[in-house]
């Protein structure tokens, strides 16, 4: 995937033409279900000829059952953007029979990007991870795979609605480039890695954190972001005319790419810190509050409404003592 990613953080241009919406923690709380009111919002966000993708640290075959409720035909971005798939071709049945059972996961479209870890990569990320007490698996495209005495594997199949692949050695299993590593620890152990992960993994991998019980690793310079810009410039969307929300660190770069970025108001310190906008929780809808103000509002509101939004934005960060938004990293 060629490197889009800003040097410099665009201006927010109005209208807004795509948003980039994280699914846990921003569209859906622990219940994992979707509100009627943003799937009343985003349908007509679409209606409107706005254009509509997830960027999730899920697998996109996951992430297609929320996209199918809500309507969504663009790309889903998975696994922290190691990998691009299109929506699958819709099959009516199908999909109303997946709703029907609370399926978390459906069909999958066409891979239309793939940028997976190397090998020797993979190995030591997993050796890494047992060594600093967290319990590593990893996911490869659609595919789960976990070490044999894995204390979470019955976890991954109820969260990805599939049955893991147990290995008696992990590390001996990876032969090829792989999607991701993900790892499993007891908060706030995740959080405290991630600086040392980082350098220790300094152009093998992108470490990052999606909840305060996993860190992650990704291939160098994947993240939503880049992945975001690759989609934007194929729709021929400038950046600035681009909303995107997510409450974890592995949203940060796409929050600090967009012209229109957005945190929930439980995103961690520094992820509020870098978005221009801070949206209620999940419970109270904040998401759809947003797209409402930001998307649905005729012209003139949006930008007052943004305006507004964007000094409450300050305000947060003021009370925290943080500084002003930072710029994107390097492209």
């Amino acid at each position: 995937m060629r490197n889009l990613r800003p040097a410099v953080r665009p201006e927010p241009d109005f209208p807004i033409r795509m948003l980039a919406l994280d699914i846990d923690g921003t569209l859906v709380g622990p219940d994992v279900t979707l509100s009627d009111r943003i799937v009343g919002v985003i349908g007509e966000a679409i209606a409107r000829g706005v254009k509509v993708s997830l960027a999730t640290g899920r697998t996109p075959g996951s992430a297609v059952v929320f996209a199918n409720r809500l309507g969504i035909v663009e790309p889903i971005i998975g696994h922290q953007g190691a990998v691009v798939r299109a929506m699958p071709v819709p099959d009516p049945r199908a999909d109303a029979e997946l709703l029907a059972t609370n399926a978390v996961r459906g069909r999958i479209g066409k891979l239309l990007h793939h940028e997976p870890m190397a090998a020797d990569v993979v190995r030591d990320a997993l050796a890494w991870c047992w060594a600093n007490d967290l319990d590593p698996h990893i996911n490869h495209l659609e595919r789960i795979l976990v070490q044999v005495d894995d204390p979470h594997f019955a976890d991954y199949s109820a969260y990805f609605g599939k049955e893991a692949e147990i290995y008696p050695d992990l590390i001996a299993a990876v032969r090829t480039p792989m999607s991701k590593v993900i790892s499993v620890g007891v908060p706030p152990r995740p959080m405290e890695l991630i600086a040392e992960a980082r350098r220790v993994f300094a152009g093998r991998a992108s470490p990052t954190v999606s909840h305060p019980r996993f860190l992650e690793f990704v291939g160098p310079g994947v993240s939503k972001g880049r992945a975001v810009a690759w989609l934007a410039h194929h729709a021929r969307i400038p950046l600035g005319q681009v909303l995107t929300m997510g409450d974890a660190l592995n949203d940060l770069e796409m929050i600090v790419d967009a012209g229109h970025g957005a945190a929930m108001a439980t995103a961690p310190d520094e992820v509020r810190a870098a978005a221009r906008y801070v949206a209620a929780p999940v419970d109270r809808d904040g998401a759809a509050a947003l797209i409402e103000a930001l998307v649905l509002a005729p012209d003139a509101d949006a930008r007052r409404n943004a305006a507004r939004l964007a000094d409450e934005a300050r305000e947060i960060r003021r009370s925290l003592g943080l500084g002003p938004e930072p710029e994107p990293g390097p492209a």
